[in-house]
């Protein structure tokens, strides 16, 4: 018997009883990669959801569309945007804005997923792209952000590099889903980004990555492949070997010489 798509409900069914994964995924290939190795839940641009196709490759990983910070500014943006995606088959948002925008969005029955410990859009406040929670002051922190979350209806929480001891605690004291991007396998689901997983990604590899094949190397050889192809294309063309006769319309010689004598 095949899988299904979950539900929110099924999703909060599964607190605790098993890890669930979740990817990072913003091509259709990736997206239907994932749906192929049962990947639980998945990350995707709004653009990429609203694709007419987008079921087609992946019908049964559970679609949670970023509604970036900076690209909504009210929460009568953020509900538009949330109102589209889902209903294009999204089964949730990820929602970065204030808690009164969460609060907004959960008043409408919009599923929210939101974002605690290292949060990109702010890490001004926590002093750059660096780990949350290793003082008992900024460990309170998250907590808060959590509860916050929590009290404002989410249903889930991205927690992002913060200690495992710390991520684990909050976990066990929280209904919401918690989602652990380096934060330890003592929360509720594991997620990576697609690009980290296949080596795809030339820039920082994050410490909490896991690189499982290097498509950078593979992506370098068909990118010489490519330039080499390009380059005897050229050549070709200067040389006269292209094109050939088989790459050719061929006319009739009586249909020809008719057209030139039309043409004079």
């Amino acid at each position: 018997m095949g899988r299904t798509r979950p539900t929110v409900a099924d999703i909060r069914a599964l607190k605790g009883v098993r890890q669930l994964t979740m990817l990072r995924v913003e091509t259709m290939e990736e997206a239907e990669a994932a749906e192929k190795a049962g990947v639980d839940m998945i990350s995707v641009p709004p653009a990429l959801v609203l694709r007419p196709d987008f079921r087609d490759a992946a019908p049964n990983c559970f679609a949670v569309p970023g509604l970036e910070y900076g690209d909504f500014v009210t929460a009568e943006d953020y509900l538009r945007g949330a109102f589209q995606v889902l209903k294009a088959s999204a089964d949730a948002v990820y929602c970065a804005a204030s808690y009164k925008t969460v609060r907004r969005l959960r008043e409408e029955g919009i599923p929210v997923c939101g974002h605690s410990g290292l949060i990109p859009s702010q890490r001004t406040w926590t002093g750059g792209f660096k780990a949350v929670g290793k003082t008992a002051e900024t460990a309170m922190l998250v907590w808060q952000q959590v509860k916050a979350l929590e009290e404002a209806g989410a249903f889930a929480a991205e927690i992002e590099v913060v200690p495992s001891p710390v991520a684990a605690a909050i976990s066990q004291r929280t209904s919401l889903v918690m989602i652990s991007m380096g934060a330890g396998a003592g929360c509720d689901a594991q997620y990576l980004f697609a690009t980290d997983v296949v080596g795809s990604n030339r820039g920082h590899v994050p410490r909490h990555a896991k690189v499982y094949r290097n498509f950078a190397a593979e992506y370098e050889r068909l990118q010489a492949e490519r330039i080499a192809a390009f380059t005897e294309y050229v050549a070709d063309v200067r040389g006269g070997a292209y094109p050939e006769a088989r790459h050719e319309v061929a006319i009739e010689a009586e249909e020809l010489e008719a057209f030139l004598v039309e043409i004079g």
